[in-house]
């Protein structure tokens, strides 16, 4: 693999990186080592593996990665039809949302693989939202979220707040130094989810922006989270290519929580009822179905609850 390639990568880092005390020692080791021939005879995927592993062990970021880049992707070279490429993949995954659910017993249940930026996904999670608007508690399963945008973060869980009064980040950008915040939205298109529990599943994939949607929550006690800790990346970041096939991912901003002034970065997000990944769904779905049989009034629905609770396995 060409020197070329490292230097480039090197080069990013140290001009984009959050942390640029961290980049430099990185940069300087990772370059005395290409200089010792530690790189020599790598495979691309195995410089890349190795890459990020020498990476982590100064900065620990798990964001900050070099990576095979995605084969639809070879041929994109510049941030807008980076975007472009992200926005159609982004369309054909549904915008992340592979299931909507009424559940027995009026419980609602998402389950959100991504968080699209609101601008492409907008229509949809109003959507979604409408389709469980109606129901006595609401589950979202983010057991295999990876991440997407911050303000498509924003635009899901404003419909579990009243109004634009809530502070639910901030992100700090290196480049500029400014702060932006981000808050509860004034306008929604639906019906906001208010007063009825909301439950989060997580496990130890759950990752940035589907992290960020934990913690938002978890820190405004809008949410019970059930599962296991989350991965623990706070740092929104930037792709940018090295070569057709190689990519480096740089985180250049940072998360800042308005409640505790820090973030999950490293620890991942922790969970209120701590049980395996597998467990989760049961867990959250016995609390649902209980809560339904204290509050509804329906005689249907306290049929459904009380049947559906029955057949859940003892967790």
């Amino acid at each position: 693999m060409p020197t070329d390639v490292i230097e480039d990568a090197l080069a990013v880092l140290c001009a984009r990186y959050i942390f640029p005390e961290k980049a430099a020692t990185a940069a300087e080791t990772i370059r005395a080592r290409r200089d010792a021939g530690e790189y020599r005879n790598l495979t691309e995927e195995a410089l890349a593996a190795r890459l990020t592993a020498d990476l982590f062990e100064t900065c620990a970021d798990r964001h900050l990665r070099v990576r095979i880049r995605d084969d639809q992707l070879a041929t994109v070279s510049t941030e807008a039809e980076l975007a472009a490429a992200w926005r159609e993949q982004a369309r054909l995954a549904n915008y992340g949302i592979s299931r909507v659910e009424r559940l027995d017993g009026n419980v609602g249940y998402l389950d959100l693989r991504m968080i699209a930026d609101a601008a492409a996904g907008g229509r949809a999670i109003a959507a979604a939202m409408e389709l469980v608007a109606r129901t006595h508690a609401l589950i979202v399963d983010l057991r295999r979220n990876r991440g997407g945008s911050p303000n498509g973060v924003i635009f899901w869980t404003s419909y579990l707040f009243p109004d634009d009064q809530t502070h639910l980040n901030s992100i700090q950008d290196g480049e500029s130094g400014q702060t932006r915040q981000y808050w509860s939205l004034a306008y929604l298109p639906g019906e906001r989810y208010l007063d009825r529990p909301v439950f989060v599943l997580t496990s130890g994939v759950t990752f940035s922006a589907g992290e960020e949607f934990c913690y938002n929550l978890r820190t405004r006690g809008r949410a019970t989270l059930i599962g296991e800790t989350t991965r623990g990346g706070a740092h929104p970041t930037r792709i940018v290519p090295l070569s057709p096939t190689l990519e480096i991912t740089v985180p250049d901003a940072r998360s800042i929580n308005p409640v505790t002034g820090t973030n999950w970065e490293g620890t991942g997000v922790e969970p209120d009822v701590a049980v395996p990944a597998e467990q989760a769904y049961q867990v959250a779905y016995g609390r649902a179905l209980r809560h339904v049989l204290t509050t509804t009034t329906s005689a249907a629905v306290l049929a459904e609850a009380r049947a559906a609770l029955a057949d859940l396995p003892d967790v």
